[in-house]
């Protein structure tokens, strides 16, 4: 690509407009302009809208090309980050990612990786292979492996909100889903990526993704197969078995290639690891039928019906689970996961039968705390603000942390139906996150300064819009 070519690309990009690589021209062979060709991205609103396609090396290519500073940014402050709280540095996660998923990865998802080290290196930025791998598996490494390693329980794992409703519980009986991310703010700024893939084989997927995960991470997803689902990571969960696979490949192999909630299910049980366990949320909008998987290491159920909803906090609802592999508490509201757990009873009790895009955008906004019954933004709230959070309460890890819900995203079957989905950066309420002020407010944090990024409030916004 030629300089002036690079000026154009920057104002395209700083105006949200459409960066397409049919206009983009590419001094290597035939092979990667035709690649190219297939791929595009545009910024919107505090997103990027990726689209890939074709065999797994060229949409990897497309990936690692497009999204190149990204991915570069999220490795350093992923680097730095976990070495600070770890004490190892980058190599000793990157080696021990190696290892772990050796033999573990489908050849389809190694030549997928390899493709994004092929277009980062094409657009100037060096990683590896084994970086990339640690990157799509740092769940497996981070919140599960290490806390072994370490034995240790780690008290850090992000949390979400989320509900899927159907039948006599929604406006027009079709299917609602929503979604909110939590993560703290420095990691959970990469994980902005609409992703729109057409694999070459398998189902088409349009997906929220963070970094250069090849599968959602965050976990909210359409696939061609007319399934919808999200979850909500189970809390106090730290099993986790080597010889399984990572559950990056397991669930990317779900949304590509199941074509129902039972075959999706089963994908993710086959040889689970543990890691990453989660509260899945299902949804078939060809039958309106919705599903909770409950997955942990030993034991998972899956419940089905047509009428009604489930919600998730990070709390298991599955006895076995909960008390047999979480030492979580299902009833004590000064906790979060059980606070978001009571409040979202309540808020579907509220509006059971009017449930739509407006109120679900709504709900996921919510700062009603149980526990002091009364709004007030915090770690017990659907919309979560740690960094509101004073601390006094006990079941709050640190006062202030700089962590919660970044974002908020809605389906619903006529939008799945039609390949859209609402998505709105920077949080699910217009509070917004500014980290000079919270530094000057906290500087317990100024480790984190040059990493912790500015979370403005940004719109609702449906993706992907037209191409020009």
């Amino acid at each position: 690509m030629n300089r002036k070519m690079l000026t154009y690309c920057a104002v395209v990009l700083s105006t949200g407009c459409f960066l397409s690589c049919r206009t983009v021209q590419v001094s290597t062979g035939q092979q990667e302009k035709t690649w190219l060709e297939k791929a595009y991205r545009y910024d919107e609103n505090g997103w990027i809208f990726l689209h890939t396609e074709g065999a797994p090396f060229e949409r990897g290519f497309q990936r690692g090309y497009l999204t190149a500073n990204e991915i570069d940014e999220f490795l350093r402050t992923l680097a730095y980050t976990e070495e600070f709280q770890t004490g190892h540095d980058l190599d000793f996660f990157v080696q021990a990612s190696s290892k772990l998923f050796q033999g573990n990865v489908p050849a389809e998802y190694v030549q997928e990786m390899r493709g994004i080290v092929a277009g980062m290196e094409r657009a100037g930025k060096k990683v590896t292979y084994e970086q990339v791998l640690f990157m799509n598996g740092f769940i497996d490494i981070l919140w599960y492996w290490w806390p072994q390693e370490k034995k240790k329980h780690q008290d850090d794992h992000p949390g979400c909100s989320a509900f899927i409703a159907t039948g006599d519980a929604t406006a027009d009986g079709r299917i609602v889903m929503a979604h909110n991310s939590w993560d703290g703010y420095a990691q959970g700024k990469y994980a902005n990526i609409i992703l729109d893939i057409v694999p070459e084989h398998g189902h088409r997927i349009l997906m929220q993704s963070w970094g250069p995960c090849i599968y959602s991470t965050t976990d909210f997803f359409i696939t061609g197969a007319g399934l919808i689902g999200t979850e909500t990571t189970i809390g106090d969960f730290e099993h986790f078995d080597r010889r399984g696979t990572p559950v990056f490949a397991r669930a990317r192999q779900a949304m590509q290639y199941a074509n129902s909630i039972d075959e999706w299910a089963d994908t993710l049980i086959r040889k689970n690891s543990g890691a990453y366990a989660n509260s899945w949320l299902l949804g078939d909008i060809k039958t309106g039928e919705i599903a909770c998987l409950e997955l942990g290491l030993k034991y998972h159920s899956l419940q089905k019906k047509t009428n009604g909803y489930f919600t998730g906090s990070n709390v298991a609802a599955n006895p076995k689970i909960l008390r047999l592999e979480t030492e979580a508490s299902w009833d004590d509201v000064r906790d979060g996961a059980v606070a978001r757990r009571v409040r979202w009873g309540q808020l579907m009790k509220e509006h059971y039968g009017h449930i739509d895009v407006s109120l679900a955008q709504q709900m996921l906004a919510d700062h009603y705390d149980v526990y002091l019954q009364k709004e007030q933004p915090g770690r017990r709230t659907i919309c979560g603000h740690g960094e509101l959070d004073d601390g006094r309460v006990p079941g709050v890890d640190a006062a202030y942390r700089p962590c919660g819900a970044f974002d908020g995203k809605v389906v619903t079957s006529e939008m799945a139906k039609n390949w859209r989905l609402w998505a709105k950066w920077g949080g699910s309420c217009d509070l917004g996150f500014d980290a000079a002020d919270f530094l000057a407010k906290h500087p317990q944090y100024d480790w984190m300064k040059g990493y912790l990024p500015d979370l403005p409030a940004q719109p609702w916004t449906i993706f992907p819009r037209e191409h020009p």
